[in-house]
């Protein structure tokens, strides 16, 4: 059994990395549409929508991959960082299409796989490593 979640930390970034890239995507895609229909004087609060969307989704990206770290860092507090990043990867749904679905795949398996990972158990009657007789004590 693994001394820290890994497979949760990883899932868990690169999911995060799937929000934030289309989160910046979004914004930049506003923002020029933004400048584009502005000009013209058209609608341009929808396309200021569309980038607040995107600033949200980054930040949403954002908070999953430190998540996913701390999931990394702070193995004992597993099931509060795996609860953060499922509910931030659902969340995410709603701002950045989950960062094209991948995201939002790779940030659910991550979620919960860090909620149901367990630490390894203390080997119980094992004895402290011996010395080698050549050795001296310390």
């Amino acid at each position: 059994m693994a001394e820290k979640p890994t497979a949760a930390f990883v899932l868990s970034l690169i999911g995060g990395i799937f929000v934030l890239l289309v989160g910046i995507a979004f914004a930049v895609l506003g923002s020029i549409l933004g400048s584009m229909v502005g000009g013209i004087g058209g609608p341009a609060g929808a396309t200021d929508i569309i980038v607040w969307y995107g600033v949200i989704g980054f930040v949403n990206g954002l908070l999953m991959i430190v998540f996913g770290v701390l999931l990394y860092i702070r193995p004992t507090q597993h099931v509060v960082w795996g609860a953060l990043v499922l509910i931030l990867s659902i969340a995410s749904f709603f701002t950045t299409l989950g960062g094209f679905f991948i995201g939002l795949i790779l940030g659910l398996i991550g979620g919960i796989l860090g909620i149901v990972w367990k630490p390894p158990a203390p080997m119980a009657g094992m004895a402290p490593p011996m010395m080698p007789p050549s050795m001296p004590p310390p």
